[in-house]
């Protein structure tokens, strides 16, 4: 298994997978390290980044760009080595994810906002998968949120 663990904490509470914990510990026990050790090293909870390709807004063509999921926030940038976003997308107001077939490419798929709506494309079906079940999780956790508020507020 890969190790997981927070480095930051998220902005909100999101509940995690109660599997990342088992699978810490059994690191832990099967590298000799403590938890702290293992901490500087592991990569935060939630968050994949990758190159996609991303129709643009206006001019309808293809862009490969550098993308970065951390927490609830989706960044593109012009490429990898790149320090600041083109945009960042704030995945508390996009309302889905899902593959789309109305673009001549393959392995889309879009999220969409009130606003607009992002084109995105994958190199493999695979990746476009793995793209699809991080961001839907992380819609699935923020509409938990609201509803543990709402009905914690209504009570």
């Amino acid at each position: 298994g890969t190790l997981i663990v927070l480095k930051h904490p998220y902005p909100c509470k999101v509940e995690e997978p109660s599997i990342y914990e088992s699978v810490r510990v059994h690191t832990a026990m099967q590298t000799g390290r403590t938890e702290s050790d293992l901490v500087p090293s592991a990569p935060s909870l939630g968050t994949k980044e990758g190159y996609l390709i991303k129709q643009g807004k206006i001019v309808k063509n293809w862009k490969t760009r550098w993308f970065t999921l951390h927490r609830n926030e989706l960044k593109y940038f012009k490429d990898q080595t790149a320090t600041e976003p083109i945009r960042a997308l704030d995945l508390t107001e996009c309302s889905a994810v899902q593959f789309d077939y109305s673009q001549e490419r393959v392995n889309c798929f879009c999220l969409v906002f009130p606003l607009r709506t992002y084109y995105l494309c994958a190199k493999t079906g695979i990746e476009a998968d793995e793209w699809i079940k991080i961001l839907r999780w992380k819609l699935s956790q923020i509409r938990r949120q609201l509803e543990q508020r709402n009905s914690a507020l209504s009570s």
